[in-house]
């Protein structure tokens, strides 16, 4: 008879708690399958009836890790909150969680912050994600006139780059919580609602009115 699903889902869930020990024990050094089976108590073999390989285990890695801020980001997408407000809490919310990480391990998040680059492409889809939550947000911000002459490609790619530090974890590390106040990131996201589209960017141009350095 088939396990439940829920017995299963608990073993996967209690395995990935096994890799955080891991991690905390050796850092960002690779962990194989055999590392994980010995270190849970079990046999390789058993280990492949919760996870079919080494990419299916680094996934749900991936995804325990990105749970909460792909809950907000549906959350705040979903929310009817005026758009300008959606905007800052799409932001906000998802950077607070990461100070919550940080501030309670980091060590640890620092080491899968070194375990997603060196299997980005496993991480990639997270990042798209987030473009595309973000897309739906600065579309609701253009049917209400909000940036005009830009395409939502070239919004989304403009307003990453500004907000960058309060989405890249990373940043926590070499600027820290002291400077990186949400009070400064909701004048940030004013100051794009407010000029971004307007004069002198257009989406032709896409030039400023100022000398360029080279």
């Amino acid at each position: 008879m088939a396990r439940p699903q829920t017995d299963i889902e608990a073993a996967r869930i209690a395995l990935l708690e096994v890799v955080d020990d891991l991690v905390r024990e050796r850092g960002a050094v690779d962990i194989s399958m055999t590392d994980l089976a010995a270190a849970a108590g079990m046999s390789v073999s058993n280990l492949y009836r919760f996870f079919d390989n080494k990419e299916a285990l680094l996934e749900a890695v991936a995804e325990r890790f990105f749970a909460e801020k792909v809950r907000i980001m549906v959350e705040v997408t979903e929310s009817e909150l005026p758009v300008r407000d959606k905007m800052y809490q799409y932001f906000a919310r998802r950077y607070l969680a990461m100070v919550e990480q940080y501030e309670a391990e980091p060590d640890l998040l620092k080491s899968y912050l070194e375990i997603g680059q060196l299997y980005f492409e496993v991480v990639r889809g997270y990042v798209d994600l987030g473009d595309h939550y973000l897309s739906l947000i600065v579309a609701e911000a253009m049917e209400q006139g909000y940036f005009p002459g830009l395409s939502i490609d070239n919004t989304v790619s403009l307003i990453n780059q500004m907000v960058q530090c309060y989405t890249n974890p990373d940043a926590l590390f070499y600027i820290g919580t002291a400077k990186l106040k949400v009070h400064k990131l909701a004048i940030i996201i004013d100051t794009i609602f407010e000029g971004l589209g307007k004069a002198p960017l257009t989406q032709t141009s896409m030039q400023p009115h100022i000398k360029i350095v080279s």
